[in-house]
């Protein structure tokens, strides 16, 4: 497997002066992550101000689903959108080289994304696909502006901050934290660090679990290893925005324990047992995740075909 040896995020990240000590690396994603998540007051405020405060305020529990729609697409916007402003920072003032060495080559970005997105579809319908051959999942009776064809605008405004908040936390794990260590030791260290912390930062959410622990680690080393096999970050930013899209905006679970707004286009949910299904975590938190996140593992390190591999270029 010369890929995971030599993904081309390596020779990426080599470019610059520098490569950040892996004892900088650790607590600088932990820090930018939180500093950008600060980028959500305005945007709390201003809602706050048009609606009053009320334990319903960030979940838009009420309002049209284009109205919540909106909002939950400024909130995601809000609350990610620093990452990329601050790993530029970074990477122009610190290790001296152009943002795009995150793994943002112009040629075949179109291609690696559209295929990014089918394949963040399909896994998420294979979770899905699983809970139902269990009997684990069923439709549910909703509100019906707030689902099928009248949540349609809602939806699809709620994907462009799924967009964003998809991109940003694939750019600063896997384009910035797995190259760096990687390059500067070994792969495998940045495979294995950069999936911790992806897990980590998500500890704080409802309803996590130990298994929802170990998925969000499991995805953490399906995603590292797909953009190291890809050569390019284009590919899972596109499948980790959808992935979250898919479950949220289009099955209408939780998303890692939280609320997506703006609307379903189904409404389903899980009824089987917590560890199979996920509980209030959503889905991510259970066992049928496991079983597609293993297999999509297995597929990524062992599939044959050259396809999915990185090809030189420039951008």
């Amino acid at each position: 497997m010369d890929w995971f040896n030599n993904s081309k995020l390596f020779s990426m990240a080599r470019q610059g002066q520098r490569l950040t000590h892996i004892a900088a690396v650790i607590p600088l994603s932990i820090l930018f992550s939180f500093i950008a998540q600060m980028g959500l007051i305005p945007v709390v405020i201003i809602m706050a101000a048009l609606y009053g405060f009320s334990d319903s305020l960030l979940s838009m529990e009420g309002l049209l689903p284009l109205i919540a729609g909106f909002w939950m697409s400024m909130q995601l916007i809000f609350a990610f959108a620093l990452i990329y402003f601050i790993l530029w920072a970074w990477l122009r003032f610190v290790e001296k080289r152009p943002f795009w060495t995150l793994g943002y080559e112009l040629k075949d970005a179109t291609a690696h994304y559209a295929r990014g997105v089918l394949i963040g579809a399909v896994m998420f319908a294979g979770a899905v696909g699983i809970l139902a051959l269990f009997g684990s999942v069923s439709f549910e009776q909703g509100e019906p502006s707030q689902q099928g064809l009248a949540a349609l605008g809602g939806v699809m405004l709620v994907l462009i901050g799924w967009v964003i908040q998809g991109g940003a936390e694939e750019v600063l794990m896997r384009g910035w934290v797995l190259p760096v260590i990687g390059a500067r030791y070994k792969p495998w260290i940045g495979l294995l660090i950069s999936s911790l912390i992806f897990a980590l930062l998500h500890g704080l959410n409802p309803g996590l679990s130990t298994i929802a622990l170990i998925n969000l680690a499991l995805f953490g080393v399906f995603a590292g290893l797909y953009a190291m096999r890809e050569g390019s970050m284009w590919g899972i930013s596109a499948l980790h925005s959808v992935w979250n899209w898919v479950q949220g905006n289009f099955f209408g679970f939780q998303v890692s324990g939280m609320d997506a707004s703006g609307g379903t286009l189904l409404n389903l949910m899980e009824t089987g047992a917590d560890w199979f299904t996920g509980g209030t975590f959503g889905p991510e938190g259970g066992l049928a995740v496991t079983i597609v996140l293993v297999i999509s593992i297995a597929i990524t390190l062992f599939w044959k075909s050259k396809e999915i591999e990185g090809v030189k270029s420039n951008p």
